[in-house]
């Protein structure tokens, strides 16, 4: 049990690094755990828990970042993909959170708009709950 503690930590932690501006994978990770333990309900809730917890601290980031560029009169979201998306799609648009280098943008322009926590939280965790969960399923078929 202590040994699965410490493996559950660990995708735990790697996800929410991940999920920061680092640029980590962790589905190996995910598709070993699935494997090895034979079900997927409490890895797939470890990773998308920790996953978000990492965007919420990079969505206050980028919220921070707002107010203190606002304050100096500096830049703005720009005309970058990922504020390209979120003008075009709105919110709906966070639903790809998971996208390499495109969510990272999305969660710190989100913030920085200002966009509802609520919404954000909403459109975040579904993303990227059906993201591990399509996972965890290919894992566990394949």
């Amino acid at each position: 049990m202590s040994n699965l503690l410490t493996i559950y930590a660990g995708l735990f932690v790697w996800r929410f690094l991940a999920a920061t501006l680092l640029p980590l994978g962790s589905e190996a990770a995910l598709v070993a755990i699935v494997r090895t333990e034979g079900q997927m309900f409490v890895p797939v809730l470890v990773a998308t828990v920790g996953n978000y917890l990492g965007a919420c601290t990079t969505y206050w980031l980028g919220r921070r970042a707002a107010q203190t560029l606002s304050k100096s009169h500096e830049g703005g979201a720009g005309d970058t993909r990922a504020a390209r998306l979120l003008h075009r799609y709105g919110q709906p648009a966070l639903l790809l959170t998971w996208v390499p280098f495109v969510g990272d943008a999305l969660v710190a322009l989100a913030g920085g708009m200002k966009l509802s926590f609520i919404w954000f939280s909403f459109w975040t965790l579904l993303g990227k709950a059906v993201r591990y969960l399509a996972v965890a399923w290919a894992a566990s078929v394949l």
